[in-house]
């Protein structure tokens, strides 16, 4: 089952060269995902899903777009 997985700012290093096809097992959480991709979670202020604000406890589903967002800073 693919995703569309998109990170921002700091941490769009980390996204995977298969972010547009990401395959994901089924009943994996957001949660899930951020560890298999080794993102620290105090790295992680925001999970989008579909355009939506998530929690890491969020099951995906096929074809989900998922955003991860770093803590950013402005001034």
């Amino acid at each position: 089952m693919p995703i569309d997985l998109r990170c921002f700012a700091t941490l769009a290093p980390l996204m995977p060269a298969n972010a547009g096809a990401f395959p994901i097992a089924p009943g994996e959480t957001a949660l899930e995902l951020v560890r298999r991709l080794d993102i620290p979670l105090e790295e992680i202020k925001l999970v989008f899903v579909n355009g939506a604000a998530a929690s890491l406890d969020t099951v995906l589903a096929d074809g989900d777009r998922v955003g991860i967002f770093p803590p950013v800073g402005g001034g």
